[in-house]
């Protein structure tokens, strides 16, 4: 599979919107009350972008559908711009002025506390029909264009530029939205979006996160990636690289959502079940970061949404994948991206979503093979990592997904 250019920049995180709503949880376990939340509250920027959202103060419990983005930005959730010494740490290379949403996954939290959290992800280079007029492209790419043309209309209207890059930003959201939507048939009742560059500053304001990996890995000339095989924790600038690394691994993009979800589940894993933010300075420094990195649209209710998802345990969040055709499929003008089949993808995201059976796919299935940990590499956290079977995409067949990666262990991948 080819590497497009830039994909040094493109790095892929979806795991701090997990550190943000379990952080609530957690915390609420913790002790620290409706306060510390409250204040957390006045901290993150929010957006208008589900326009109408108030907050539903005090209402029941209820299904919630996040739509959690990733945002590839030079600049914090205030519009400043990053330290070169924060840049270079990440391994940013030049900034080639693109702002694309390499992490989209749609969040399920149900009312009923019996069932799991689930969260699907899209492959950035899910080749879909944008919502407006923009025609077909890669999915990551609804953002940025939206972003651009509300850009140079404001700009041709006079306004001044933080006007101009507020209401552009919330342009961007508005058409993702849109363009998820028209593939899924979800109505997206919440929106959290994270700028990429806070991921190591979480990290490392957990204590790490630990991962387990089948064979070691040397990715130093693209995504920084070099570590051992086995389990391990990793701080935050090699968590970064774990999840950036596509390059050398045989299903590129799809098996680094498969290193994000990992990832996530040893996320969960730890703050559910290893009682990382028992410490207020940790709890401090977490606030903090969240303040910086987060957005959050302006219906949210973080007293409700603690309250549910304070019930919920690690072994019952899981992690899928959309259903996809193929990694090399060549596109007039976006060079080689993703192939899907909208109306399974649309049957896939709804059924699991609702904790239905997924209707076999018209496509003949491959299944990946299943991945184990080296036999005598005891985890280095304490915890159980296990082997996992994943969604990868080889060759022009659709792959099933036997066993979703879950919270419950930290899962072994390639």
């Amino acid at each position: 599979m080819r590497r497009a250019a830039g994909a040094r920049r493109r790095w892929g995180l979806a795991g701090k919107v997990l550190v943000t709503v379990v952080s609530l949880v957690v915390l609420t376990a913790a002790g620290y009350g409706w306060s510390t939340f409250r204040a957390l509250a006045g901290s993150i920027v929010t957006s208008d972008v589900l326009s109408g959202g108030e907050p539903q103060t005090g209402a029941p419990s209820r299904t919630i559908t996040a739509l959690v983005v990733g945002v590839d930005s030079r600049t914090d959730a205030q519009g400043r711009p990053l330290p070169r010494d924060v840049l270079d740490k990440m391994h940013a290379g030049p900034d080639d002025g693109q702002l694309n949403t390499d992490t989209i996954i749609l969040l399920r939290i149900p009312a009923d506390p019996g069932k799991p959290v689930v969260a699907v992800s899209f492959p950035r280079d899910s080749y879909v029909k944008l919502a407006g007029d923009y025609g077909t492209h890669k999915i990551n790419s609804a953002y940025g264009r939206a972003v651009t043309d509300a850009t140079r209309t404001l700009q041709d209207r006079g306004l001044d530029a933080e006007t101009v890059r507020r209401q552009a930003l919330e342009a961007g959201r508005k058409a993702l939205v849109a363009t998820v939507t028209q593939l899924t048939g979800i109505v997206v009742d919440h929106y959290a979006e994270i700028n990429l560059a806070g991921f190591v500053e979480l990290t490392d304001a957990i204590g790490g996160v630990p991962v387990c990996l089948t064979e070691p890995v040397d990715d130093a000339r693209y995504s920084g990636a070099v570590l051992p095989a086995g389990p391990q924790t990793l701080d935050g600038a090699n968590a970064l690289a774990f999840v950036r690394q596509r390059h050398g691994l045989e299903g590129g993009d799809l098996d680094r959502i498969t290193r994000q979800q990992a990832y996530m589940a040893g996320l969960a894993n730890t703050l559910l079940g290893g009682g990382a933010l028992a410490d207020p300075a940790t709890v401090q420094r977490l606030l903090r970061i969240i303040g910086r990195y987060v957005v959050l649209d302006q219906g949210w209710d973080l007293d409700q949404l603690v309250g549910q998802v304070r019930r919920v345990s690690a072994s019952n969040v899981e992690f899928h994948t959309i259903p996809t055709l193929g990694s090399d499929l060549s596109t007039p003008y976006d060079g080689v991206a993703v192939q899907i089949d909208a109306d399974e993808v649309r049957t896939f995201v709804r059924s699991t979503l609702d904790g239905l059976p997924v209707p076999t796919t018209s496509v003949a299935p491959t299944t990946a093979p299943t991945r184990t940990a080296p036999p005598t590499a005891p985890p280095t956290t304490g915890r159980t990592s296990a082997p996992v079977t994943t969604g990868v995409t080889t060759g022009s067949a659709t792959t099933t997904e036997p066993q979703p990666i879950t919270g419950a262990t930290v899962p072994c991948v390639s």
